[in-house]
């Protein structure tokens, strides 16, 4: 991993760059190479993953029920001339706006250059049609950090401090710089020598880029988006912004992006996190929710490194070289007698399926030789079960009793499952032929 982190430094020519790793909620390794006072301590400037924390700010709003995801941005915020995009497309690059705010180039630029959501959105704010494909757009979270200042009654930062930064402990996390902390550069592309960037307070668009961070914050932050924190976001809410929202366009990678957070695939590895860049700073954050492992990139250079490729690199080295263990099985303390009634096997058609109970309290169906469609399903307190991967993800399994009490069968979305293959006298779809199984004549 030194290696790796000393190879980065030197290939991509920046002055500093810093790599952590963190698992089961630990910061477990951190180094650097260049100028670097305190790896695990020193700010860089983070770029787009603020991003992220912003998100979380917006579903933390929907859960309170201050806001509808789906409704139209006009009932919350009007007047911006693109009133019809909802939160939802904003937060997953899905509403159409431009990229880019117009001239002069926002990153370089005084925040007060663009006083208002008209300045940053210009006369031109749609480049596309909302919920039509995925367009990567700053000036979407400048709206998404305007929506939260609105229904908080308080500015994006001081939601952001004491919503994410103070529960999480993420005291070295913040809008300005704070000693130690790294100075941005240029390293010209022909020689070895460097030009100071400017670093800007971004004013509206902070949302999209403002923040500074450490390795030892930023990989508590990255633990957050695995497990979720009851006083920030549940799990549920969590693994709802990981869930594709937006494909990918051609070249992007085949991950595309959930709500606020950045999606990859990577030798059949599934990554969550964010990519960010600033005049000066580019930073990469990676976690492997299977894995256990979430790994951090900060340097100080505008170009040069590839810190995503670079966390990446450190998720897969470790989860290889030290698998995750897995977690030792226990028998549950109790199972209710019915449900434990419904285990075992299952027959769509002919497509023979187990369902078995989970130690979470959810209930598991998969096919149990060759191809087909499995998921997990979760309890709804109408007896109902909800899916939560795959086919069925957010379909209704239903337990659907006859007269007596006794199981018929599983309704599934429509699709019949019955204790045998096409068992005689039993709801299945076109009736079942009443000379029953033969060989063929």
């Amino acid at each position: 991993m030194l290696h790796r982190i000393a190879v980065a430094q030197s290939e991509g020519r920046t002055p500093s760059l810093v790599g952590a790793v963190a698992r089961s909620g630990q910061l477990v390794w951190t180094a650097s190479r260049g100028d670097v006072a305190s790896p695990a301590d020193t700010q860089y400037r983070v770029g787009s993953i603020t991003k992220t924390f912003t998100a979380v700010l917006v579903m933390r709003l929907r859960d309170e029920g201050l806001l509808d995801l789906d409704a139209p941005l006009e009932r919350y915020l009007p007047g911006t001339g693109v009133g019809d995009v909802t939160a939802a497309q904003l937060l997953s690059h899905s509403g159409g706006l431009a990229a880019e705010t117009p001239s002069p180039w926002w990153e370089r630029t005084p925040g007060e250059t663009r006083p208002d959501l008209a300045s940053v959105l210009g006369e031109r704010p749609l480049a596309h049609p909302p919920g039509r494909r995925h367009h990567y757009s700053n000036t979407g979270y400048t709206l998404l950090g305007s929506l939260v200042s609105a229904l908080r009654g308080t500015s994006w930062e001081e939601s952001l401090h004491a919503e994410i930064l103070e529960p999480l402990g993420m005291a070295r996390t913040t809008s300005l710089p704070v000693a130690p902390y790294a100075t941005g550069w240029a390293v010209h592309p022909w020689a070895d020598v460097l030009l100071p960037e400017p670093a800007e307070d971004l004013g509206l668009m902070a949302p999209a880029g403002q923040l500074w961070s450490t390795a030892t914050d930023l990989c508590r932050f990255a633990t957050f988006l695995a497990e979720g924190d009851e006083r920030v976001l549940s799990r549920e809410s969590v693994r709802e912004m990981r869930t594709p929202a937006a494909p990918p366009l051609a070249g992007d990678g085949d991950g595309g992006y959930g709500l606020g957070v950045q999606l990859a695939r990577r030798e059949g590895r599934t990554l969550v996190g964010h990519s960010g860049s600033l005049p000066g700073f580019v930073a990469g954050l990676w976690t492997s929710v299977d894995d256990d492992v979430a790994a951090v990139v900060l340097a100080n250079a505008t170009s040069g490194p590839q810190p995503g490729a670079l966390a990446a690199d450190l998720v897969r080295i470790v989860a290889e070289a030290e698998p995750r263990l897995p977690e030792p099985w226990r028998p549950l303390p109790q199972v209710d007698p019915d449900l434990l009634a419904l285990t075992g096997p299952w027959y769509w058609g002919t497509y023979a399926y187990g369902l078995k109970v989970r130690a979470d309290g959810e209930v598991e169906l998969q096919p149990l030789r060759g191809a087909g469609r499995g998921s997990r399903f979760r309890p709804r307190p109408d007896g109902t079960w909800t899916g939560l991967d795959g086919y069925y993800d957010g379909e209704v399994l239903r337990v659907v009793r006859r007269r007596d009490g006794s199981v018929s069968h599983l309704d599934l979305g429509s699709f019949v499952f019955t204790r045998e293959p096409y068992e005689p006298g039993d709801a299945v779809p076109g009736g079942v032929d009443e000379g029953g199984w033969r060989g063929m004549p």
